[in-house]
């Protein structure tokens, strides 16, 4: 009997699991790295760009024709933007606690569907307004503790991020194009900026074999992934993968450095949190059953 194919919807789901588990890894290498942040985004985004080559020319031997890289103005912007996001998350990791950025990055499904309402007319629902009020008073509160603290600079990293991140995933739904291989290529525009601040000095990473690992296989794996989701979902939808690593990188930083996050972090990403997973499953429980497409 011949299996179903996967529904469009179904595709985007597994993509952007796949890609919002691999990211979640991030920051935990980047900080086993233990090196100048200039360093690390330039030897990051360097070796992303060279696997991105390796595998485009794979694909050029193997199919006798070019993969589409940069579709058009849509994928310059996109790309110009995941660049962007590139610098300001790593910034916002050497500059303030890892559960500040990953709950703070995790705004990023609701600017996403402010961005759809104010440039793509999909209008939010209720639901997703009330779920940003409430991701707002969240956000405030890791902010404000952030202010006390000294962390105000790398929190607002953070929340650029987020808006960046929801531009790029924004511009990538509009567009409908393929974007796989866009934020991987964006990456030349962060190894340029990095390797410029560095080399002058030399790179200064500790153990470069962690972010080699990080650039060559979780970077390429969570970018494609991500960036290839808004042809099947829309821009919130994807936006909310990213709670992934939001739950999953501050569990691994515990494990690993046994890092206790401040108690107004956890309060604000507790009610993070469970607005988007309440938001998400009530979005699922709406989301009518997709049928299967007969196997060819």
């Amino acid at each position: 009997m011949p299996l179903p194919t996967l529904s469009d919807h179904r595709k985007g789901l597994l993509l952007t699991a796949i890609g919002g588990v691999a990211l979640s890894m991030d920051i935990p290498l980047v900080r086993l790295a233990n090196g100048d942040m200039w360093s690390i985004v330039g030897m990051r985004s360097i070796t992303t760009v060279v696997v991105t080559l390796v595998i485009v020319c794979l694909i050029r031997w193997i199919k006798g024709s070019w993969p589409a890289m940069v579709p058009g103005r849509a994928g310059l912007v996109a790309g110009g933007l995941y660049g962007l996001s590139t610098v300001t998350f790593l910034l916002a990791v050497f500059n303030t606690t890892t559960a500040n950025v990953v709950f703070i990055v995790a705004f990023n499904p609701m600017f996403g569907a402010l961005l759809s309402w104010l440039f793509l007319k999909e209008r939010p629902s209720m639901s997703t307004l009330v779920t940003m009020v409430v991701m707002i008073l969240g956000v405030g509160m890791i902010v404000g503790d952030g202010l006390s603290g000294g962390n105000s600079f790398g929190d607002a990293m953070a929340l650029l991020t987020a808006l960046v991140l929801a531009g790029a995933i924004t511009v990538g739904r509009a567009s409908r194009r393929a974007m796989g291989f866009v934020p991987l290529l964006a990456a030349v525009l962060p190894a340029g900026l990095g390797l410029a601040n560095a080399l002058p000095a030399g790179l200064v990473i500790e153990n470069p074999a962690w972010i080699i690992f990080n650039g060559a296989v979780l970077m390429p794996v969570s970018f494609w992934c991500l960036a290839s989701g808004p042809r099947y979902l829309s821009a919130p939808e994807v936006g909310m993968f990213y709670l992934l690593e939001t739950i999953l990188a501050p569990i691994w930083i515990w494990l690993i450095f046994s890092e206790t996050p401040p108690v107004m972090t956890l309060i604000g990403g507790s009610i993070l949190v469970t607005a988007i997973m309440a938001h998400s499953l009530w979005m699922v429980r709406r989301q009518p059953a997709t049928e299967q497409a007969p196997a060819v």
